[in-house]
């Protein structure tokens, strides 16, 4: 069963399967997440739990042990108990079972929450390790954005627009979904902008960024309307979109992890940006996102 969220003029839904965040309404009726048209991706706003991105072989080693897993993890295909809930956030809670530690051998718990903004959201997500050993982990956001937003607009009249002035190469995955820092594309040339083109897409597949100096990017339109994104404290930041299909869907996605590099040893922790809790430790992240 759906919760809905409401804070002054805007209206949320968000859904336990997943623990998603699956609409976001402003006063006039616009839709701006997207609706999960399987024609194009059947995907809305998933939470990745606890990898990000691909295994290579679908495959990956917890001390020593293989052990398989989807691509971004189990936390989007699980069912979320509701910890908290109020007229305006809803707190999603997953712990392990049976299902999860023939995956990933760990207890834990994985909270995340949706908050209504004055002119948007945040979600945030708290991993806690309750027990006895470290908890390697990694967690990232997927939020499909419609692009275009309005009738008469087109996906190539967006545009990425960063807070910051950067030069920087995006990662791009093989056709095998594998990342090498040898394969690159020099997207932010000295800028701060990144103009929509389905070509892009059709070509690459995603854009991976690494360590920028901006915390916020906009996708814009062509009356300058848009979205926001901080990611403050996610060392990476992805965009994607469906190949070969127009699809009218952009996806911003902060990630603290990501998918396989060719020639990784296999071994979890060693993957960029995992993260590791002791006993008893937290981690919390949050992205957030601006109407305007």
């Amino acid at each position: 069963m759906t919760v809905t969220l409401r804070h002054g003029e805007l209206t949320a839904l968000t859904d336990p399967h997943g623990g998603e965040l699956i609409s976001l309404k402003c006063p006039d009726g616009t839709e701006y997440i997207w609706g999960g048209d399987p024609k194009y991706w059947a995907g809305r706003n998933p939470n990745l739990f606890p990898i990000v991105g691909g295994l290579k072989d679908g495959t990956i080693h917890f001390d020593g042990r293989p052990y398989q897993m989807g691509r971004h993890g189990f936390a989007r295909n699980s069912l979320f108990s509701t910890a908290e809930q109020g007229k305006d956030y809803v707190v999603f809670e997953l712990h392990e079972g049976e299902e999860t530690l023939a995956q990933y051998p760990y207890a834990f718990r994985f909270r995340v929450r949706h908050q209504l903004l004055s002119d948007g959201f945040y979600t945030q997500f708290e991993v806690f390790n309750p027990g006895s050993t470290p908890l390697p982990f990694c967690v990232g956001g997927h939020t499909a954005f419609r692009c275009p937003l309005h009738p008469g607009e087109q996906f190539d009249d967006y545009r990425l627009v960063f807070d910051q002035t950067e030069d920087a190469h995006a990662l791009i995955p093989s056709p095998q979904g594998l990342l090498s820092r040898d394969r690159t594309e020099y997207t932010l040339p000295n800028t701060d902008t990144i103009p929509l083109t389905h070509r892009t897409f059709d070509r690459v597949d995603t854009l991976i960024f690494e360590g920028l100096r901006s915390r916020h990017v906009s996708l814009v339109g062509p009356d300058g309307h848009g979205v926001r994104m901080g990611f403050g404290d996610f060392p990476m930041i992805a965009f994607w979109t469906k190949p070969d299909a127009d699809a009218p869907y952009l996806c911003l996605e902060p990630w603290h992890g990501c998918g396989a590099f060719e020639g990784e040893d296999g071994n979890f922790v060693h993957k960029p940006h995992c993260m590791v809790l002791e006993p008893g430790q937290e981690k919390i992240l949050r992205y957030t996102v601006s109407l305007f």
